[in-house]
């Protein structure tokens, strides 16, 4: 049955903020390690480079805060929007060597979108009935995924071609338009929360994650993009060393490597209804660990095979990405939606960041194939973890075939 005129309207108001938060992140996440490693920063600088990225982790210290905010949830996102475009802006007028306003402004953005997907990651959930999480997500996934597309691929070549300045003036004005269809969407009723001060429980994973089920949520959350968010932090210095140019990178990782992302993750939330959240979170938890050792092979072989391995891995990544922020949503209590994905989400991304600050120490240390075989092992260290959850009772299981 073809999707109705409401569906497609949500759709398209959830990828267009998605692509707002991934165009930024994906010039500096595709662009920035090749600037580092051209410039002659090593590996375990680039590694720490993460750590830019650490409001994405904290952001549930104030995520309660932000669902606090009375009235529609365009309030929060338009302004903070705003706000990193003109941290773009400003950029594109800083020197190119300037190390020190560049990581400034990473990490301003980082901030101001990482506020903005509290208030986006509310808006999804309160927005979405049941039946359309799956691909609701699929297409926020693929929205994020587009995003970085742009950042990642165009406007990597628009840097190689044009400079500095116009690529970061071409940013900002792009984050600028995919945040307008916000100020004319749909706007859900905001629910009422079960106990107002419940919302502070995200600043207390003690409390959120306690007992077994919660424990074992909790363990879900972060193993399950470690190992790849492991392997897949050194695939960029990787090409730099094997010679790629700045705009061969680019192409792979920002076009192809985006554009098979937006497809896995599209494809992964039409599955997921049909093949149930454990089956689909142990199909592509399993199809993510095997697509490393396809790095592991370039690593070896050289880049001549680069496009095909890097579909395969962010097709499948795609695919599960979507399948766990599906089930995210589930474990939101009404009225707290937002600092309750919130906190879900940044156990996700701490865990991230934790594996992309290890990823260069392992890298330099046990070389390119031996760090790609270990992120095959961490992946592989999820798929325990989704068969010891509950089947579908409460909010830490796991469902079955809709």
């Amino acid at each position: 049955m073809a999707p109705s005129r409401g569906t497609l309207g949500r759709a398209a108001l959830l990828a267009s903020l998605y692509v707002a938060q991934g165009l930024p992140f994906g010039l500096f996440t595709q662009a920035l390690p090749v600037m580092l490693r051209q410039a002659g920063t090593s590996l375990e600088g680039i590694g720490l480079s993460n750590l830019l990225a650490l409001p994405w982790a904290l952001k549930f210290l104030w995520a309660p805060a932000v669902d606090r905010i009375p009235g529609a949830r365009a309030r929060v996102i338009t302004p903070l929007n705003l706000a990193a475009a003109a941290l773009l802006v400003a950029l594109a007028f800083v020197t190119p060597g300037a190390v020190v306003p560049l990581m400034g402004v990473v990490f301003g953005c980082n901030l101001f979108a990482a506020s903005q997907d509290i208030a986006t990651d509310a808006l999804a959930v309160e927005l979405l009935p049941d039946e359309e999480r799956g691909l609701g997500n699929g297409v926020q996934v693929a929205g994020y995924r587009l995003g970085m597309v742009l950042g990642g691929g165009v406007l990597l070549k628009l840097f190689d071609a044009a400079g500095w300045q116009e690529t970061f003036l071409v940013a900002a004005a792009a984050v600028v338009v995919a945040s307008l269809p916000v100020l004319v969407g749909p706007s859900p009723p905001r629910l009422p929360p079960e106990r107002p001060e419940a919302g502070r429980d995200a600043l207390r994973w003690d409390r959120w994650f306690s007992g077994s089920e919660g424990l074992r949520w909790f363990l879900l959350l972060f193993t399950f993009k470690f190992g790849e968010s492991f392997g897949g932090s050194m695939v960029r210095p990787m090409f730099v060393d094997q010679g790629l140019t700045l705009g061969d990178i680019g192409g792979i990782l920002g076009l192809w490597g985006s554009g098979a992302g937006m497809a896995g993750a599209l494809l992964g939330g039409l599955l997921l209804n049909r093949l149930g959240e454990r089956t689909a979170l142990l199909g592509f938890g399993v199809l993510q660990a095997l697509t490393l050792l396809t790095y592991a092979a370039l690593a070896v072989a050289g880049p001549a095979w680069a496009v095909p391995a890097v579909v395969i891995e962010h097709l499948f990544s795609g695919m599960a990405t979507a399948a766990l922020f599906t089930v995210m949503m589930r474990a939101c209590r009404p009225g707290h939606a937002g600092a309750d994905y919130t906190v879900q989400a940044s156990v996700v991304v701490l865990a991230q960041g934790i594996a992309g600050v290890a990823s260069g120490w392992s890298a330099a240390n046990l070389g390119y194939v031996g760090h790609f075989l270990l992120g095959v092992a961490l992946c592989a260290a999820a798929v325990p973890v989704v068969a010891s959850l509950p089947r579908h009772r409460g909010r830490f299981g796991l469902g079955g075939a809709g």
